[in-house]
């Protein structure tokens, strides 16, 4: 029904950068909110960033001025720019789209749809 993929997690130095990317394919009639999570080992998930469908935006404060998060509309695509790449910014980030899909019978469902995970890890 719907897939979504991620891109771009990577091994980078502290000061770094990665650019991370998630595509949603499938049965989508629209999508609402698009937004990236993360894991980091022994911690419970966190969202990291989120864009609605207005294009309204929310950071973790942590992440806030080095963090950017954008989307493609046309692509169903949702990007996270991380700059200023911190130790702490390390685990398996997911991202998250709240979209509305069709169902078996063609039926509008709406729904969370998670990517794999991608991890990015800062060290030097």
């Amino acid at each position: 029904q719907v897939q979504l993929v991620e891109s771009g997690g990577g091994l980078v130095q502290p000061g770094g950068s990665l650019r991370l990317s998630c595509a949603a394919s499938g049965s989508i009639f629209s999508i609402n909110a698009m937004g990236w999570y993360r894991q980091a080992p022994g911690k419970q998930r966190e969202l990291v960033a989120a864009v609605t469908s207005g294009g309204r935006t929310n950071y973790l404060d942590s992440v806030k001025g080095r963090f950017a998060i954008s989307r493609d509309m046309a692509k169903n695509t949702v990007y996270l720019q991380m700059n200023s790449l911190k130790p702490e910014d390390t685990a398996v980030y997911y991202c998250n789209v709240n979209l509305v899909y069709a169902g078996s019978w063609g039926e509008r469902r709406r729904g969370d749809y998670w990517g794999q995970g991608t991890q990015v890890t800062v060290s030097s």
